[in-house]
């Protein structure tokens, strides 16, 4: 399965052209089950969508889940799940407050996608080491309380943190471990692992890499990260 998380600068490239069609033009190139967006609003009009539901899925074969507390918005907090329309929704997707000046949230939902149920979280963090470390510790605490308590679980984002030993990644690390690197920032000269995906139990993430091509450099300041899971770690709680 081919998972994968995405920054998209509100539809902007390096340049700041508003483009939002490049980022539906990665999408396909991608192709994933289920994919994670951040920044994914109109850069010119803040209530409008940024991408086109019925393009996203005749293009892209995809669903745009629209949170349970705004079911008719697109997007939570700049935050998005697309999946492939045959996926079921068990429970959500629940919007998450996570603070910051920003301000900055996360989507929680259940899918199964033909493996078993999985608890899937997109997010985006803010740029201030200290509220990263918070906002880290709120989507554990999210975890420990919210929809999907032990099954699978996967986290993926902009989490803004290049640190392994500090910061965010700190927090996350007792539960998810090092997460595997892939520099995906910036675009069109990636140094730094900003975009993540985490997988839980450990294990459920086997690789990951930077989705890098021409179109990918132009899109957004951003390059996209894909993950692929062992779905036989799929359909069972995590362990630990």
């Amino acid at each position: 399965m081919l998972v994968a998380t995405y920054n998209a600068h509100r539809g902007r490239g390096p340049m700041g052209w508003f483009r939002p069609d490049r980022i539906l033009g990665v999408i396909a190139e991608i192709r994933p089950d289920l994919i994670a967006l951040q920044e994914a609003q109109h850069y010119f009009r803040r209530g409008a969508p940024m991408l086109d539901g019925q393009a996203v899925a005749e293009a892209l074969g995809l669903r745009v889940l629209a949170p349970s507390q705004r079911p008719d918005h697109q997007g939570w907090r700049s935050n998005l799940l697309l999946v492939r329309r045959d996926a079921a929704v068990l429970e959500g997707p629940v919007g998450l407050r996570l603070g910051g000046l920003e301000p900055r949230g996360a989507l929680l939902a259940v899918l199964d996608l033909g493996c078993g149920p999985l608890r899937v979280i997109g997010t985006h963090l803010s740029l201030g080491a200290r509220r990263r470390r918070r906002q880290a510790a709120a989507l554990l605490e999210a975890m420990a309380t919210g929809p999907g308590r032990g099954l699978p679980t996967l986290l993926l984002g902009d989490l803004n943190e290049w640190r392994t030993g500090g910061g965010a990644l700190g927090v996350l690390a007792p539960v998810f471990g090092e997460p595997l690197p892939a520099p995906s920032f910036p675009a069109f000269r990636p140094v730094a692992s900003l975009d993540r995906v985490l997988g839980l139990p450990r294990g459920l993430v086997r690789r990951v890499a930077a989705h890098d091509t021409p179109l990918a450099r132009r899109a957004s300041d951003h390059l996209p990260v894909k993950a692929w899971l062992e779905t036989g770690l799929l359909g069972r709680g995590p362990a630990g």
